[in-house]
């Protein structure tokens, strides 16, 4: 599998971006897309997942209600739709796979990762 984020960009506090996460290759049947992010000085960080299989979702404490996972399976891309966007959520944000039927947002559960997108929030 091959994933390539993009969309990071600069914005301000209280703005909105969306990433896209570009699949490519063949994961079979059951699989799950997550976003993780690191900021600096800090560990990975599980935002958000999907699971392939029922469309179920997952989100970390700090983006509920905030943050949307969505796929446009056509286009093989996982989306990330920010909104409300605080200075803290400045890091950058790698899409991730795994083959499997569940949809953790532990990152060592994840074999394939992309090469990231930088997120920056600032005024």
């Amino acid at each position: 599998l091959r994933l390539v984020e993009s969309g990071g960009d600069w914005v301000q506090p209280g703005g909105s971006l969306t990433l896209s996460c570009a699949v490519s290759g063949y994961p079979g049947d059951y699989y799950a897309i997550a976003w993780f992010r690191q900021a600096p000085g800090k560990e990975r960080e599980g935002v958000s997942c999907m699971q392939s299989s029922d469309g179920s979702t997952d989100y970390g404490d700090s983006v509920k209600g905030r943050f949307t996972i969505s796929r446009d399976n056509a286009k093989n891309t996982v989306y990330l739709q920010m909104n409300s966007l605080k200075p803290e959520d400045t890091a950058v944000y790698y899409c991730a796979a795994l083959l499997g039927y569940y949809c953790p947002l532990d990152r060592g559960e994840y074999d394939y990762w992309g090469q990231g997108t930088q997120v920056t929030v600032s005024s």
